[in-house]
């Protein structure tokens, strides 16, 4: 599936920048190449980003 249309950028795309330390929608936007364009991308890409965050650790009981 797309993220953004307007690039042609897809969700595997935007996962794979994640998982190589991309940690921010701008940072997503510059690995991808993608310039400025309608914007509809930008939730879209979030929530992936969100998604590709580690869960915080458990506090350590004591």
């Amino acid at each position: 599936m797309y993220a953004c249309v307007c690039h042609a950028v897809t969700e595997d795309e935007v996962r794979e920048h994640i998982a190589s330390g991309a940690c921010s929608t701008r940072e997503v936007r510059r690995a991808c190449g993608m310039r400025a364009g309608c914007g509809s991308c930008i939730r879209r890409i979030s929530s992936l980003v969100r998604e590709g965050e580690p869960a915080p650790a458990p506090a350590l009981g004591g």
